[in-house]
């Protein structure tokens, strides 16, 4: 007898139960978000996070990875992805990538911002990184929207790729490059779970977008050139060429009704109407 593959698709109910977790993770993530200032550490943004992760009654999913004891993954400027929170505090001009989840009752959240810590004294920089970090999230919207009315997962990254194509950095003719060596996921009782969710176009349909998917899509930006390599702490991912890097995540369930941003408050509402998009609650 052979192996019963789970299926990717969730229940109605299975549904209902990730619409906590989802709420659990906006709830630290907008704590940490109203905390960045310069002279602040990523260490401190942590435990603001973890306090509020409580609070809202879920537990850090992160601190569920095996090796890894951190709420947050805290990346700066030239690190995109998976940075330890560290003591050295943020300065101002940084760019800031804030990537978290959290677990009710056996389920997971996960999302990501970026922002960019004011610095009066260098308004070409903060402009620059500002622009950066507006069309990766930019390209998040566009993926989500997409989302509603695909057929198969792949043309979400389809609509990731053709956003950021469509919004070079000013005066620059070549757009951003988007790693393709790190991608969106599944998301469920795992924080990572089938299916991979692409920010780019690939020649696989993917999965058909039914009732039931629940996915995690996450671009990863950057300035410059898409070469990463891993730090010697083994987790954080960081451009070769020193560009800055950007990452934005949201949760999104399909259910029969529509689509549904679990991690952000409204569902996503505000940031989906400029698209012609309605989300709709779980019911």
């Amino acid at each position: 007898m052979g192996f019963r593959r789970a299926s990717i698709y969730k229940s109605a109910a299975e549904l209902r139960q990730m619409v906590a977790p989802g709420l659990v993770t906006a709830a630290g993530l907008d704590a940490v978000r109203n905390s960045i200032r310069p002279g602040i550490t990523p260490l401190e943004l942590d435990a603001i996070a973890e306090a509020a992760i409580i609070a809202a009654g879920g537990v850090s999913n992160f601190q569920m990875v095996p090796g890894y004891s951190h709420t947050l993954c805290i990346s700066v400027n030239a690190d995109v992805v998976h940075g330890i929170p560290s003591s050295r505090p943020l300065e101002p001009g940084d760019i800031v990538s804030v990537d978290g989840g959290a677990d009710v009752a056996g389920w997971s959240g996960d999302s990501a911002f970026t922002v960019v810590v004011p610095d009066p004294s260098r308004p070409e920089l903060v402009a620059a990184r500002q622009h950066l970090s507006d069309v990766t999230e930019g390209s998040l919207w566009a993926g989500i929207a997409r989302l509603a009315c695909a057929r198969h997962l792949n043309e979400v990254g389809d609509a990731v790729q053709g956003y950021v194509e469509a919004n070079p950095a000013p005066g620059r003719d070549e757009p951003y490059g988007i790693l393709t060596d790190y991608i969106g996921h599944g998301i469920g009782r795992s924080m990572h779970e089938e299916p991979p969710v692409f920010n780019y176009r690939v020649r696989q349909k993917g999965p058909e977008v039914k009732p039931g998917l629940v996915v995690a899509i996450e671009p990863m930006v950057v300035a410059g050139d898409i070469d990463t390599f891993t730090q010697d702490d083994e987790w954080t991912v960081t451009t070769e060429d020193g560009s800055d890097a950007s990452h934005w995540e949201h949760s999104v369930a399909v259910h029969s009704g529509g689509i549904w941003v679990l991690t952000a408050v409204d569902g996503g509402a505000a940031k989906l109407a400029p698209l012609g998009v309605v989300p709709v609650p779980i019911p």
